[in-house]
This record gives structure tokens, C-alpha cells and sequence, in this order.
């Protein structure tokens, strides 16, 4: 079986943090000078980026765009805490940390696994260990921060444009195409019946594990979104047989 980096609370490879950290520098949100208390570097044009695999590019993606959601609230963490600025971290290094503390809360602040199979990057150890220091003045950071706001939870920090659109985005149909190169149809429909996936008219008959085949194009298949994750873990998808929309 083709083999796909896991998505687990126990961190990611450094690869990972790489791509997603180039990911970031490229779509972080601006400040202004008059508020501009933590430092980036400049943005690099199309950023050179190696995926290992189609999982590992979307985990990337993810843990960017994660990032970009609670910047903020990131930011001020670094800062209420003391953990910024550190004259040891270069501004060209600051996505990085960033992208590297978003993970490090969303474990709860706990000790990443470390994932040598695959290579360690040398800025990817330095700042993870320079954050798990910094880990129990972080922690009371965002606690401050969500006793400041009244927050029960960090998705309060998430602005209110993004958090439409994930609300509007999450109700959306999950559609993949089927890759008639590697397989048909028929073995598709197969391989999901095994599963337990039942085959359904259209949208609107939906249940849980239910799919439909596209009114118009039929090598295209129609999930509801409560099942993206799961088929996103199938080996159908790790194995480029379906592709995601």
C-alpha cells in the first residue's frame, strides 16, 4: 500500500512545517506600520516547495492557512508572553514560528513526536525547542487572551468574514472526479459498497454514508461533507484513483 504522512496531535514532519511556514509568508495579513509589532521577512516570489505526497501538500496547506486564521491571536501570544522577539530567530524565520505555535496549542502543548525517517531540518528543531521552553508562559498567554475577550474557545478569535465562509464552505457537497487512468466506475462504486457507502440518486437523498454520481458528469462523485475526512483517508485517494475537487 501506498504509504501517506498520517495527520495525528503529534505533530508533523519537518517538511511539513517548511512548506506550510513558505505557505504563510505568502498570504499573511499586513499590518500596518503603526501596528506592526512582530516582523516578517520579505516575501519570497513562488517559493520553492518539495510535497512528498498529495497528503502531505493538503496537511501543508492546512496548517498554513490555520496560521492565517488566528495571526492575531498568535501574535499577541508571542508577545504577552515574551516569547517575541528573540534576536536568535531571524525575521525570515518568523512564519515559521508562527506556523510552529498555531501546532504547538493545537496539541494542547505538548512534546511533538519527532519524525527522523524523514529528515530533520536544523531551524525546524531550533524553533521547536525555543517554543516547548516558552510552552507553560504560552499557555498562560492564551489563557490571558481568552479571559480578555471573554472567549470560550480560540475559534472566537477567527474574523468573521473567514468564519462564514467555513460555515458556508463545510455545508458545500464534497465532490471527487475519478481517475479513469487507474480505475473504472464500476470498481469505484465496488470499493465504496465494501465500505458500507450506499448509492443514492442524487443530493438530495443524502444521509451520512451515502454518495450520489453526478448528474451531468459521471466520472464525477457527490459526498456529503460530514464525510470529507474519512475519504480523504481512503487508499482510493491516496492512490491518486480519486481526485478532490
Amino acid at each position: 500500500k501506498k504509504t501517506v504522512t498520517q495527520i495525528d496531535k503529534n505533530g508533523y514532519p519537518d517538511s511539513i512545517y517548511i512548506n506550510a511556514a513558505k505557505i504563510f509568508q505568502g498570504i499573511r495579513t499586513e499590518k500596518s506600520k503603526g501596528r506592526l509589532l512582530v516582523r516578517y521577512g520579505e516575501n519570497s516570489e513562488s517559493p520553492m516547495m518539495d510535497f512528498k505526497d498529495e497528503h502531505s501538500k493538503r496537511v501543508s496547506y492546512e496548517l498554513a492557512f490555520n496560521a492565517l486564521k488566528y495571526q492575531d491571536l498568535l501574535e499577541e501570544m508571542l508577545l504577552n508572553s515574551k516569547a517575541y522577539p528573540c534576536y536568535s530567530i531571524p525575521d525570515e524565520l518568523t512564519s515559521l514560528l508562527v506556523v510552529m505555535l498555531y501546532d504547538l496549542q493545537d496539541r494542547k502543548f505538548k512534546k511533538r513526536k519527532i519524525f527522523a525517517e524523514e529528515g530533520l531540518v536544523e531551524e525546524v528543531q531550533e524553533i521547536g525547542d525555543y517554543l516547548y521552553r516558552y510552552k507553560t508562559k504560552l499557555a498562560a498567554a492564551l489563557a490571558r487572551c481568552r479571559i480578555k475577550y471573554d472567549a470560550l474557545s480560540i475559534e472566537y478569535f477567527v474574523p468573521e468574514t473567514i468564519s462564514k465562509q467555513e460555515k458556508r464552505a463545510s455545508a458545500l457537497p464534497v465532490c471527487f472526479w475519478i481517475n479513469t487512468l487507474k480505475i473504472s466506475l464500476e470498481d469505484v462504486i465496488r470499493d465504496l459498497e465494501m465500505k458500507g457507502l450506499k448509492k443514492v440518486e442524487s443530493v438530495s437523498d443524502f444521509d451520512h454514508y451515502t454518495y450520489a454520481v453526478d448528474q451531468h458528469c459521471h466520472d464525477v462523485l457527490v459526498f456529503p461533507s460530514s464525510l470529507r475526512e474519512e475519504l480523504l483517508n481512503l487508499d482510493l485517494f491516496a492512490d491518486c484513483k480519486l481526485l478532490l475537487q
